[in-house]
């Protein structure tokens, strides 16, 4: 059950007022550190004495699922407290924390150091993202808020080309060090950010806030809920599979190295065209929302030309050179540039009481489901090949994830102020 809360004049926020500007440097500073540690894997790695390929890898998937755990175990965290104690603590206390982590790992010297601090690094990360798409929705005006979550998000995910750079020119113990500078001068431009005058009215009500568990103890809110999670697979799907696993696509698909190119298709430069993409993809999402006034429209859209776009990676490109390839990882990008959209949407579907707690969780969540995505990828690759397991699974995750767009209730112009009892 929705019921209004008395309505408050909250403070009025512009498109580049300090709240969405810092929501939007924490975002870039959040994706520096996630991309990066996938760019510096293998160089981290084996300046620790990790040089056996197959222990490079075993040992790289033990550390990303750390950060995976950290990541889901902080979207729950931070979620509940996001909606307990305020969006603001969320928003500086995960940036707080993915920095000191950061600078930490530069210093490490041992696998276990490393794994305990890519957890720690994940619990901070999982928290950036859901408060402040929440709190930028919740103080810009209906008629604004796509606009500024899409700033969020393009500045955002640019952060993956800077990982890329510095990693390849500094180090990756620097890059680590250059990611935690980067948060803690950060948290200087706090002063000016305010609370959400939504939240803020709902601390004054005797409501329940951050049940986390309260997600699944009605059917209509637990089917909303789903659906919100089930929107942003595909993205990881794309990312988790397509762009990781470029370099085995690349051979399976027969691309071709040009002349003077001193090495095949590589997962770094794969997930740098593929980020390079998503800045457009993201700002091209937001516009399309606003100016069609629908967000579910726009999903629809993309969700589509990713279709497209999976199509042409895994049929359309056999024997083309490898800058074709990359162009084609920068292309589908853009098609999966909806991920600001997806958690705008599903802080919209949910009351002030719980908006953060599913803001923030519905992201880690969707970036967890690789966690199923990759077993079942290998599963169906026995009897259907690279290719073919891809192109079931993808066409799955995007009907899918079609399905749950359709059939969620359209929150383009939805008053916010209300909550879930």
């Amino acid at each position: 059950m929705q019921t209004a809360t008395p309505p408050t004049p909250p403070k009025a926020a512009g498109l580049f007022s300090a709240i969405v500007v810092v929501a939007a440097l924490g975002y870039f500073v959040d994706i520096y550190d996630l991309i990066l540690f996938s760019i510096v894997r293998v160089d981290s790695l084996k300046d620790l004495g990790i040089t056996a390929p197959d222990a490079v890898t075993n040992q790289g998937l033990y550390l990303i699922n750390m950060q995976m755990g950290g990541m889901l175990l902080g979207g729950i965290l931070w979620g509940i407290l996001g909606d307990k104690r305020g969006r603001l603590s969320v928003l500086f206390g995960s940036i707080l924390i993915y920095s000191l982590a950061n600078i930490a790992n530069g210093f490490v010297q041992t696998i276990e150091q490393y794994a305990w601090l890519r957890l720690i690094a994940g619990i901070g990360l999982a928290g950036e993202l859901g408060a402040g798409i929440t709190l930028v929705s919740e103080t810009l005006p209906k008629e604004k808020r796509g606009y500024g979550t899409m700033i969020v998000a393009t500045v955002g995910v640019s952060g993956a080309m800077l990982a890329y750079w510095v990693g390849q020119k500094l180090g990756w113990r620097n890059a680590y060090f250059v990611g935690g500078g980067l948060g803690l001068a950060l948290l200087a431009l706090r002063v000016g950010v305010y609370e959400s005058g939504m939240f803020e009215q709902t601390k004054k009500s005797e409501v329940e806030r951050g049940n986390f568990l309260a997600l699944f103890t009605n059917g209509p809110r637990l089917t909303r809920y789903a659906k919100c999670l089930l929107i942003g697979v595909p993205l990881w799907f794309v990312v988790g599979i397509l762009i990781t696993l470029a370099p085995e696509f690349s051979r399976a698909l027969n691309i071709q190295r040009e002349v003077g190119q001193e090495a095949d298709v590589t997962a770094g430069l794969a997930v740098f065209w593929c980020y390079f993409g998503l800045v457009f993809g993201d700002f091209a999402s937001g516009t399309l929302s606003q100016l069609l006034r629908s967000r579910n429209r726009a999903l629809q859209l993309f969700l589509a030309f990713c279709g497209v776009l999976v199509g042409v990676y895994l049929f359309g490109i056999q024997g083309a050179s490898t800058s074709v390839f990359y162009a084609v990882c920068f292309v589908l990008g853009i098609s999966v540039g909806f991920w600001a959209l997806f958690v705008t949407v599903a802080a919209e579907q949910f009351g002030t009481n719980l908006r953060a707690t599913v803001a923030t969780t519905a992201p880690n969540f969707a970036r967890g489901s690789v966690v199923l995505l990759v077993p079942l990828f290998q599963a169906l690759r026995g009897p259907f090949g690279l290719i073919g397991s891809a192109a079931i699974l993808g066409f799955a995750s995007l009907a899918i994830a079609f399905w749950a767009v359709a059939t969620l209730p359209e929150s383009f112009d939805k008053n916010l102020d209300y909550v879930e009892e």
